[in-house]
């Protein structure tokens, strides 16, 4: 049989006074709001780069649409143009 110690029970807590408590608190409050800030930082930059890359295929799609009763699209060289263009894109969302 396997005996046990009443000093075997600790749960990890331990007695704090208020002022301690109020510190530890301002201290979390403190944590909390530069997190806040932060995501909200990052939120913004996410929203920049969006805005971007809605900037850069807006006109590609806006000169797709132009004309539709024509049935063919004349594109010399797109192969080459759109490399470029997707180049173009990869180093603007990963610089």
């Amino acid at each position: 049989m396997a005996t046990t110690s009443l000093s075997d029970d600790d749960f990890g807590f331990s007695l704090v006074s208020e002022a301690e408590l109020k510190s530890y608190e301002e201290k979390l409050k403190q944590q909390v709001e530069q997190q806040t800030q932060a995501i909200s930082q990052t939120e913004q930059a996410y929203t920049d780069k969006l805005e971007g890359l809605r900037a850069m295929i807006m006109p590609l799609l806006l000169n797709l649409t132009k004309d539709p009763e024509k049935e063919y699209i004349l594109w010399p060289d797109r192969a080459n143009k759109i490399g470029a263009f997707i180049e173009k894109i990869n180093k603007y969302v990963y610089d």
